[in-house]
């Protein structure tokens, strides 16, 4: 927080003494209008640029690691765990049943573990309590 506020003033002050230097080149005739508000323009250009740039490295950092001590936890096995991110990609239990090579009692069963694990009563609710304890990615 103290880093963006800090970012700001900095831009703040910048801006002003661009307008003073804009209006002391103006006072003296030294510079046309538009040659100042061409460098106005391209300095806040090179500067959106940058913290564009900045901003979109920030989230890459954060996503895409599973909780593997909740998993452990929880005490899903492998194949409840791999019916349970087919669950999350909106799968049937048919379309599961085919892509696993398993039959579609097996997946209910799966599923069946899946919801008691999680203490959930339905498929939406473990997605989302899968969600929410990062054991799968969004």
């Amino acid at each position: 927080m103290k880093k963006t506020i800090f970012i700001f003033a900095v831009l703040i002050i910048a801006l002003l003494s661009l307008f003073q230097l804009s209006k002391y080149s103006i006072v003296s005739s030294d510079l046309k209008i538009e040659m100042i508000i061409a460098v106005i323009a391209v300095v806040f250009f090179v500067l959106g640029i940058y913290l564009n740039k900045k901003s979109l490295q920030k989230p890459l950092i954060a996503k895409g690691e599973i909780n593997k001590d909740q998993l452990e936890k929880i005490g899903l096995s492998k194949r409840e765990y791999e019916v349970l991110t087919e669950i999350c990609n909106g799968h049937s239990n048919k379309e599961i049943a085919a892509k696993l090579f398993v039959t579609e009692s097996t997946v209910k069963t799966h599923v069946s573990n899946i919801l008691l694990k999680l203490d959930v009563k339905r498929r939406t609710q473990a997605i989302q309590k899968a969600k929410t304890l990062q054991i799968v990615i969004e």
